[in-house]
Protein backbone atom coordinates (compact mmCIF):
# COMPACT_ATOMS: atom_id res chain seq x y z
CA UNK A 1 0.00 0.00 0.00
CA UNK A 2 2.75 2.15 1.20
CA UNK A 3 4.57 1.73 -2.22
CA UNK A 4 1.66 2.31 -4.33
CA UNK A 5 1.51 5.81 -2.40
CA UNK A 6 5.02 6.78 -3.30
CA UNK A 7 4.88 5.39 -6.59
CA UNK A 8 1.35 7.65 -7.12
CA UNK A 9 3.88 10.40 -5.70
CA UNK A 10 6.15 10.11 -8.32
CA UNK A 11 3.98 9.72 -11.02
CA UNK A 12 2.63 12.96 -9.96
CA UNK A 13 5.55 15.08 -9.49
CA UNK A 14 7.21 14.07 -12.54
CA UNK A 15 3.86 15.23 -14.33
CA UNK A 16 4.36 18.37 -12.67
CA UNK A 17 7.88 19.11 -13.97
CA UNK A 18 6.74 18.16 -17.23
CA UNK A 19 4.40 20.95 -17.57
CA UNK A 20 5.46 23.84 -19.53
CA UNK A 21 1.77 26.22 -19.60
CA UNK A 22 3.03 28.31 -16.11
CA UNK A 23 6.44 29.15 -17.81
CA UNK A 24 5.28 31.76 -20.43
CA UNK A 25 3.45 32.88 -17.94
CA UNK A 26 6.15 33.26 -15.61
CA UNK A 27 8.33 34.47 -18.71
CA UNK A 28 5.97 36.84 -19.14
CA UNK A 29 5.92 38.37 -15.87
CA UNK A 30 9.85 38.91 -15.66
CA UNK A 31 9.35 40.69 -18.71
CA UNK A 32 6.71 43.09 -17.11
CA UNK A 33 8.56 43.77 -13.70
CA UNK A 34 11.88 43.87 -16.00
CA UNK A 35 9.74 46.68 -18.05
CA UNK A 36 8.46 48.63 -15.41
CA UNK A 37 11.77 49.24 -13.65
CA UNK A 38 13.18 50.90 -16.59
CA UNK A 39 10.77 53.00 -16.54
CA UNK A 40 10.95 53.91 -13.07
CA UNK A 41 15.04 54.12 -13.11
CA UNK A 42 14.44 56.62 -16.50
CA UNK A 43 11.48 58.46 -16.16
CA UNK A 44 10.99 59.65 -13.06
CA UNK A 45 14.26 61.85 -12.73
CA UNK A 46 13.19 62.42 -16.46
CA UNK A 47 9.52 63.79 -15.25
CA UNK A 48 11.55 65.85 -12.23
CA UNK A 49 13.06 67.92 -15.23
CA UNK A 50 9.84 68.43 -17.48
CA UNK A 51 8.30 69.88 -14.19
CA UNK A 52 11.77 72.05 -13.70
CA UNK A 53 11.07 72.86 -17.36
CA UNK A 54 7.16 73.90 -16.96
CA UNK A 55 7.87 76.07 -13.90
CA UNK A 56 10.82 77.88 -15.77
CA UNK A 57 8.22 79.13 -18.35
CA UNK A 58 5.42 79.96 -16.33
CA UNK A 59 7.69 82.29 -14.03
CA UNK A 60 8.90 83.31 -17.43
CA UNK A 61 5.79 84.24 -18.53
CA UNK A 62 4.72 86.14 -15.11
CA UNK A 63 2.61 83.88 -13.64
CA UNK A 64 3.36 81.80 -10.12
CA UNK A 65 4.39 78.52 -9.13
CA UNK A 66 1.68 76.31 -7.85
CA UNK A 67 3.59 73.63 -5.51
CA UNK A 68 7.06 75.40 -4.57
CA UNK A 69 8.85 78.41 -5.43
CA UNK A 70 10.28 78.63 -8.86
CA UNK A 71 13.95 76.72 -9.28
CA UNK A 72 16.85 79.28 -10.11
CA UNK A 73 18.05 78.11 -12.69
CA UNK A 74 20.87 79.45 -15.46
Amino acid sequence: MFLHFLQYLSIRFQLFMSRTEGASAIEYALIIAMVALVVITFVTPMGDSIKLTFNKVITALGGSVVGGAPASGS
